[in-house]
């Protein structure tokens, strides 16, 4: 990946706001207003007060927006918190696991709110909006000419909307400070805002969005590429109305709010379409080519409405800002991380490839369990490396993932030995969605990656518009929305729906179908917990699993695969890999034979793998990627508390005129703030 120029410019303007401020720019500890009035007079340095507010949204350098989400930090640094709170990823968190009681004391209330704001500048939610609050409050005092300005009052507007929206979706109602507060105790009573109720708070955002639509150009070009536009900004309207509209903040099902989002998605995907946005369609699409070519696009890239960018310049310099996407889901074998471990949950999401799911007795293609692999959605191909599959990078073109096990003997107290000698990933398959198949391992282990994450595709755009419409009871249009991401997909065409033609007509089933296409589209992009969670689809305590044919999470365990080695139709123990060739061969059979060792019949290496698994592979489910420590067994367990989070005892301590959540407690008694009002 080429340099990436905001990031560069970011730095190099700031660079240049130091030595011409009387003040550490945005550093002074002791005075958080300690900023120069030429940042509101000049447009470059007013473009590096901007940027700076960019820098405090995006990824840490070698961090990832793949899989990561605000978390219950109260910095609302990456990770995957939320990713394990799903049915993507394994794994025990502050949202899953189970309490002895729902208290506004405990981590599970989650920290992102934040804190009252102190006296010292840190990443976190109010000092973020303070930062903004101050230029958009300061800029209209001077004489900044007026189109620069507006440029800047742009994007501003947006990342407070923004900002406001990551609270609005996990507490509703939040305090609006729309002025940037001094941090002094003589005002602490004009500081004290309440909470504002999720109608207020909504209101409030999309009024900033409609700012930053008016403010903002519809393309950026050159170095600019990658800034917020009047589109990003518009396709953001369209996710906030569609949450204001889902069943978590909608539980009448008011059509009224679906109408909103409809309008709202339909004119963001009309705005991005008129500058040049829209699927990105290079490479073939019947094998999944174009779909798994997105991410390799960087400047101009029709899909990318808001990117997060990477470079791959060396570790340690002053411009790095490297992804570390690559390096955690490469195996171990390779120098990767292997940290990443998908599901088989998710990985059965993925239908045929006629666009049918894996249990329907309707497709032309007969799940087999064992191969599971076999005749799917062309991007699971692009989305997983399977036993077998062959993942490439610069050292090896034709690398080959192997990841069965086997046994030394016959014994349930030993535990199996992985043909990675590195050390194995947990669920025996991984993610290669999004990989760089020319990355490189030598250096730095994949540490030097430029891999951009882009927070909101234009495919999001088509799937927010056809689930509002389906909200608006415009179920025609909404099935064409789904389909167009399908056909983009490469999946065939067989019943002329892409698989869909049994959900036409119903409401219910068509919502099934875009929460699905979702699941897929956008598997370990940071979306999967905030659709649950707005579906309220968790524990089916409004009955919403029910109505939809869902499953519920509550009460399972993520599980994923274990395949062994079968030798004469028996499960295989010995001391050396049976599948890996020695001076005197193979034990059992050689995993890499040449062409000319092919048994007959087979020609060619994807036939031989299909060899291996009829006659020496065994597919088992993996039960130990969740707790395996307790009696009875661990089970994701979800408190409906979770649907509308409360504050943490430390706010509320040095808060005490915010009221609590209804369903937590706080010190005076039960919460009553009503975050469906």
């Amino acid at each position: 990946m080429k340099k990436k120029n905001i990031y560069i410019k970011m730095l190099l303007a700031l660079a240049l706001l130091g030595t011409a401020c009387s003040d550490k720019f945005l550093q002074e500890k002791e005075d958080l207003g300690a900023v120069n009035e030429e940042v509101f007079q000049d447009p470059v340095l007013g473009q590096a007060y901007i940027d700076y507010v960019y820098g405090l949204f995006l990824p840490a350098n070698n961090g990832t927006g793949f899989i990561a989400t605000n978390n219950n930090s109260e910095n609302g640094s990456y990770n995957n918190v939320f990713a394990q709170t799903t049915d993507e990823l394994a794994g025990e968190t502050d949202f899953n696991k189970e309490w002895g009681q729902i208290s506004y004391r405990n981590n599970h209330v989650n920290k992102y709110f934040g804190q009252r704001m102190g006296t010292s500048v840190g990443n976190n939610t109010w000092t973020r909006l303070r930062q903004i609050n101050m230029f958009l409050t300061e800029v209209d005092k001077y004489d900044m000419p007026e189109e620069p300005k507006n440029l800047l009052k742009g994007q501003m507007y947006f990342w407070r909307a923004w900002q406001y929206y990551e609270l609005m979706k996990l507490y509703g109602g939040v305090p609006l400070v729309l002025t940037a507060q001094n941090p002094t105790f003589e005002n602490i009573e004009e500081n004290s805002v309440p909470r504002s109720s999720t109608s207020e708070t909504v209101e409030q955002i999309l009024a900033d969005l409609d700012m930053a639509m008016e403010l903002l150009p519809g393309r950026w070009s050159g170095a600019d590429w990658g800034r917020i536009t009047s589109g990003a900004a518009a396709a953001v309207k369209g996710r906030v109305l569609l949450t204001w509209a889902s069943p978590v903040f909608n539980p009448n099902d008011d059509v009224q709010r679906w109408q909103l989002a409809y309008d709202a998605n339909l004119a963001a995907k009309n705005l991005l379409e008129e500058n040049g946005f829209g699927l990105y369609k290079t490479g073939r699409l019947e094998n999944g080519e174009a779909w798994g070519n997105i991410w390799s696009q960087e400047v101009d890239n029709p899909e990318a409405v808001i990117v997060y960018g990477f470079n791959k310049v060396a570790k340690g310099g002053n411009f790095t800002k490297n992804s570390g996407w690559e390096q955690a889901i490469r195996p171990r074998n390779i120098n990767g991380a292997g940290s990443v471990s998908p599901t088989r949950q998710i990985v059965e999401s993925f239908p045929m490839k006629d666009g049918k799911a894996i249990d329907d007795p309707s497709s032309d293609y007969a799940y087999d369990a064992n191969k599971f692999y076999k005749n799917r959605d062309p991007r699971f191909y692009k989305s997983f490396a399977y036993n077998g599959a062959i993942w490439p990078y610069s050292g090896d073109e034709e690398y080959t993932v192997w990841t069965y096990s086997w046994k030394v003997r016959n014994s349930d107290d030993l535990s199996y030995t992985p043909t990675e000698t590195q050390g194995a990933n947990a669920s025996g398959i991984y993610i290669r969605k999004a990989s760089n198949l020319s990355a490189n391992n030598a250096i730095n282990n994949f540490e030097e990656s430029g891999t951009d994450f882009i927070e909101l595709r234009f495919a999001e755009v088509i799937l927010n518009l056809a689930e509002s419409a389906i909200g608006v009871n415009k179920l025609n249009e909404g099935l064409e929305g789904i389909k167009e991401i399908r056909e983009r997909a490469g999946i065939e065409n067989k019943d002329g729906s892409f698989g869909l033609a049994g959900v036409a007509g119903d409401r219910n089933k068509l919502f099934k179908a875009v929460l699905d296409e979702r699941k897929v589209e956008f598997a370990y992009e940071g979306k999967r917990f905030h659709d649950l969670r707005r579906w309220m689809l968790f524990d089916n305590a409004t009955g919403m699993n029910d109505r939809l044919g869902i499953p519920v999470l509550n009460g399972t365990r993520r599980t994923g695969y274990r395949i062994i080695v079968k030798e004469n139709g028996n499960e295989y123990f010995g001391d050396e890999d049976p599948l890996r060739a020695a001076d005197d061969g193979a034990p059992v059979i050689d995993r890499d034979a040449a062409e000319t060792e092919y048994p007959a019949g087979v020609s060619t290496q994807e036939e031989y793998v299909d060899y291996l698994y009829d006659n020496y592979f065994e597919v088992q489910v993996r039960d130990d990627m969740d707790r395996t420590d307790l009696q009875p067994k661990w089970t994701f367990k979800w408190y409906p508390q979770y649907y509308y989070f409360g504050l943490h005892q430390q706010l509320l301590e040095t808060s005490p005129y915010l009221e609590q959540t209804k369903g937590w407690d706080s010190m005076n008694g039960a919460g009553t703030f009503d975050p469906l009002q």
